[in-house]
Order: structure tokens, then C-alpha cells, then sequence
């Protein structure tokens, strides 16, 4: 298997992971004038489990680290497999919040909020991971890291009042797209360590599994898959705005329309499958800070590209590059905090 150890290079994989997990929402966007979020997430979960699959048996069959794919499946007990799962059940519901943040309020709102949460709950969780095995440590300054934290607070903070300046000016009610994006973020929050915590702490600090990263990340998609099957139905009935979707419209999309959702898929598993190559050259708190710094990619994608907040009152402009510099600061902090 392929793994990365050089933290110099693992950060530039981070980065990469970043910009995967907050761009993937564009195929969303794309589809969005023709193609409801629900539909759109049956393709999406389809890309997950088919780049996931594909990286387990190219990067994850190859090099000189750890064992192949097939090797590792056949080595892994049903507990790792629970937890890599589980990991994908968890994310599975959180991001079908955040799906339907997008759709209400945006990428430029549901990512910050959502996002956000997710990501300073995540470090906590993995931290605390780290600091429960007797056999790692934090390597790094917690102060520097904690500092970042309360930087992205702030930042999220700045993301509601933008997003209630611009319902305000538009009349459109704030409080679903918010708490849709709180809930989110609350659940995506804890599937890294999850997954985590069914890998080998040889390749992962924190794990206590026997799973090598990239047959974690091929049970988490399966999770991911599954998992749709059971949440994605509820939404299609009861949806968070319109009117109910039915099965048989997924089958009246063409070809174009599906392969959005299944390249917004790939982009997300790519910035999955390099999270983890390269988590094992810094401690899961760390990675996963800097692979979830998605809300930084996401604000320019919403305001730039997509125009979100056209219309919004004046000083809005404002608030939102206050929020970018934020985000941007705790980023630097939290990379800075690595010792």
C-alpha cells in the first residue's frame, strides 16, 4: 500500500483533502436547477463506494507498506469492520443535512455552519482519542491548536449573521437553513475518529482496530452505500422544502444528470483516500483539522463562483471577508501547532 510519511508532504495531501471536501458540493450545485438533493444523493453515495473500491485495489495493493487490500480484508475482525462502518452510517445522515443546508441556504452557509461545527468537534474528538492511548501523545502545542479553535468559532459566528442579513433582505425564513447546518456538522463531527478507531495504531495514532487506511476508507463507503438506502427514503418522503420525490424520478435522469452526482462523489472519496495516506505522518487531530478546513474552499465557491450572497445588505461584503480571514487564521494556527 501507499502511505505518506513526510509531514511536509502529508500537510500538502491535507490541503488537497481540503480543497476535495470543499469543492464536491459543485456537482450539487450544478444539478440542483433539474435534479432535487435527494435524487442527486443516490449517484453521489454510488461514486463514494466506486473510487473507494478502485483506490483498495491500486494504492492499497501496492508499495511496500502494510499489507494489500485483500490480504488486510481477510486479516481484519468484525469489530474494526463495525467501527469503519459505522463511521460511514454517521456521516451518511450528517452530510444528507448538509446536502439539504445547501439546497435551502447555500454553500457559502451550510459549509462555514456546518462545516464548522464538524470541524471543531472533530479536533476535539480526535484529540481526546490521542490523548486516551497511553502509548502516543499530542506532539504539538494544544494551546496554538485550541487558539485556532476559538478563531473558527468565531468565524461561524460571523457566518449566521451574514446568512440572517441576507433571509432578512430576501424574507426567507433563517432558522432551517441554520439548524439544518448545526445538525450536520454535530453528526459529521465524530465519523473521522470512528473510522479512526478501526484502523492499526500502526498506520494511525489513536487506532485500536486492525484495518489498514484504505480498507478503512473501502468499509466506511460500504457504510456509506448502505446507509443511504435506510436515510436517503425518509427525505424523499418528508422533504426539508418541496414537495415529496418519488423513486421513479431518479430513473428519468440522464446521463449527465447522474454523472454529476457520481463525480461529486469521487471528488469527496479522493480528499478521503489522501486524508488517510497521509494521517499517519501527524496525529488524527491534526489531520483531521486540516483536511476539514473545507468551509475555507466552500466560502469561495459560494460567494465568487456562485454568487450567493447577490442581493445581501450592505456590509455583508464585510462580515464575509471578516469570516474568510478567520478561517484562514485558525487554519494557519492549527498547522502551526504541530510540533
Amino acid at each position: 500500500m501507499v502511505l505518506i510519511e513526510n509531514y511536509p508532504l502529508a500537510v500538502f495531501f491535507f490541503f488537497i483533502s481540503m480543497i476535495c471536501w470543499g469543492s464536491w458540493a459543485n456537482m450539487q450545485k450544478v444539478a440542483e436547477k433539474k435534479w432535487r438533493f435527494e435524487l442527486f444523493y443516490w449517484d453521489l453515495s454510488i461514486g463514494l463506494l466506486l473510487f473507494a473500491t478502485i483506490a483498495a485495489f491500486t494504492l492499497g495493493s501496492m508499495g511496500d507498506s502494510g499489507r494489500p487490500f485483500l490480504e488486510d480484508v481477510r486479516h481484519a475482525d468484525s469489530s474494526s469492520i463495525f467501527y469503519a462502518m459505522l463511521g460511514g452510517i454517521v456521516w451518511t445522515l450528517g452530510n444528507i443535512l448538509l446536502v439539504a443546508a445547501i439546497a435551502v441556504a447555500g454553500m457559502s452557509v451550510g459549509f462555514p455552519i456546518g462545516g464548522g461545527i464538524a470541524w471543531i468537534l472533530g479536533i476535539g474528538v480526535n484529540y481526546i482519542l490521542v490523548m486516551l492511548d497511553p502509548e502516543k501523545s499530542f506532539e504539538g502545542n494544544p494551546n496554538i491548536l485550541w487558539a485556532g479553535v476559538a478563531v473558527i468559532i468565531a468565524a461561524i459566528f460571523l457566518s449566521m449573521l451574514s446568512y440572517r442579513r441576507l433571509a432578512a433582505e430576501k424574507k426567507k425564513p433563517t432558522l432551517k437553513g441554520i439548524l439544518l447546518s448545526v445538525f450536520a456538522g454535530l453528526l459529521i463531527a465524530f465519523f473521522y475518529g470512528l473510522v479512526v478507531k478501526s484502523l492499526d495504531n500502526t498506520y494511525v495514532a489513536g487506532g485500536t482496530g486492525t484495518l489498514t487506511p484504505f480498507t478503512g476508507v473501502f468499509f466506511f463507503s460500504v457504510g456509506v452505500f448502505i446507509s443511504t438506502f435506510i436515510f436517503n427514503p425518509f427525505f424523499m418522503r418528508y422533504p426539508v422544502q418541496g414537495l415529496p420525490v418519488k423513486m421513479k424520478e431518479y430513473w428519468k435522469g440522464n446521463p449527465k444528470t447522474h454523472l454529476s452526482g457520481i463525480i461529486g462523489g469521487s471528488i469527496w472519496m479522493l480528499g478521503m483516500v489522501v486524508s488517510f495516506m497521509a494521517a499517519g505522518a501527524a496525529n488524527p487531530a491534526i489531520s483531521y483539522a486540516l483536511s476539514n478546513a473545507a468551509p475555507v474552499v466552500a466560502i469561495l465557491w459560494g460567494v465568487l463562483i456562485w454568487k450567493e450572497f447577490k442581493g445581501a445588505p450592505k456590509g455583508t461584503n464585510t462580515i464575509l471577508l471578516s469570516m474568510f480571514i478567520l478561517y484562514i487564521i485558525g487554519l494557519v494556527l492549527i498547522t502551526a501547532s504541530y510540533g
